[in-house]
């Protein structure tokens, strides 16, 4: 029993590789059918149809490699961490996010340097200093903070960094607050 688990396991993980494998074998198989047609009748209509068969394939395969750029997520580097970091408060809108908006922000720079900012709106109240580096254990960085004594509660952990096609967010484990969401973005009044 235990063996045949361990096989199903093993044969779960290896789905999407075999299933490459039977997707080659199937096109192979087909084409070849199409070609031995072709070959044997001599007749313009199986030409014809090998030609469809090659041109579908054709364009299924650059579809799907649009697609998958197109949706894929973002591969970052180090360098695209730097800038400057508002609260997100769109992603849950309401007066808590508008007043951490108004409250926290930071600012990553190309010297590898973290300021994060205690704000009251525009005015700058306190500044907590550090430096970041990045680590790319599964290919996209991860960003490491090593803040200076003292540590703010936001500043405390390291941010998770969640990524889309386009974009990315960092999220702050924080005591006071929970997860607390920074984009990339420039700091406005809210009106």
């Amino acid at each position: 029993m235990v063996s045949k688990l361990i096989h199903l396991h093993s044969v779960i993980h290896m789905f999407p590789a075999g299933l490459m494998l039977l997707q080659v074998l199937v096109f192979v198989v087909v084409l070849g059918a199409f070609v031995l047609i072709a070959v044997i009748t001599k007749k313009v209509w199986a030409a014809r149809l090998l030609g469809l068969f090659l041109a579908g394939v054709a364009v299924l395969a650059s579809v799907g490699s649009i697609l998958n750029w197109a949706i894929s997520k973002t591969v970052l580097d180090q360098e695209d961490y730097y800038g400057d970091y508002i609260v997100q408060r769109n992603y849950f809108p309401g007066n808590q996010a508008d007043w951490q908006y108004n409250h926290y922000r930071f600012t990553i720079t190309e010297q590898d340097s973290i300021f994060f900012f205690i704000t009251e709106g525009a005015d700058v109240l306190n500044t907590y200093r550090g430096t970041i580096r990045s680590v790319a254990p599964y290919g996209s960085a991860r960003l490491i903070l090593d803040m200076e004594e003292p540590i703010h509660h936001v500043m405390s952990d390291n941010p998770t960094t969640y990524r889309s096609a386009w974009s990315f967010r960092l999220v702050f484990c924080s005591t006071k607050f929970h997860n607390m969401y920074f984009e990339k973005g420039e700091w406005e009044p809210i009106e």
